[in-house]
């Protein structure tokens, strides 16, 4: 057994009833990046967060076109819930690879994003949640450690693009 499946099973110990439900709930606030997406047209309505917005919008589609359009099919990486079936999922099966976690990549895109446009009212909650999001996918036994390292790594690449997309000449270190 991989040292990824032992991590994924050393952390099937944490289960309870209550963390069941919180991490599911966490891992639906990622799906198909819908949080990220409502957030990024929230900020492009507000005229003084509107160029932040561009970042988070350059940002996500970058790391759309690297995580799902790219990455996933090259890798083709099998998810670990496909290797130890005698796991319970507590989500439905995702249809799609492992390698790279999108719903990592994503919340680490947005974090990212608002980092380096200097939003630290907003990149601090940001990363806490994309750090709960990362975890439920561990959690949830639906990605291994590596894909969830992959997506972070993805989504600060993306979110630092995002920014020099819309600020080539500006310092992206607040």
């Amino acid at each position: 057994m991989s040292i990824e499946l032992k991590i994924l099973d050393l952390i099937q110990i944490l289960h309870t009833p209550f963390l069941d439900r919180l991490m599911c709930f966490v891992t639906k606030l990622g799906n198909a990046g819908a949080i990220w997406i409502l957030a990024a047209a929230i900020l492009l309505l507000i005229p003084k967060t509107r160029k932040t917005g561009a970042v988070v919008v350059v940002a996500l589609l970058i790391d759309a076109i690297l995580c799902n359009g790219i990455l996933k099919p090259f890798i083709a990486r099998i998810r670990p819930c496909d290797i130890n079936p005698e796991i319970s999922l507590l989500i439905p099966k995702p249809d799609d690879y492992s390698f790279p976690s999108g719903h990592t990549a994503a919340a680490f895109t947005t974090a990212a994003a608002l980092y380096f446009t200097r939003e630290k009212n907003l990149w601090k909650p940001a990363l806490v949640l994309a750090v709960l999001i990362a975890f439920s996918r561990l959690y949830l036994y639906v990605h291994y450690p590596t894909d969830v390292l992959g997506g972070i790594a993805v989504g600060v690449l993306a979110g630092y693009a995002g920014w020099e997309i819309i600020n080539p000449t500006s310092d992206p270190h607040p």
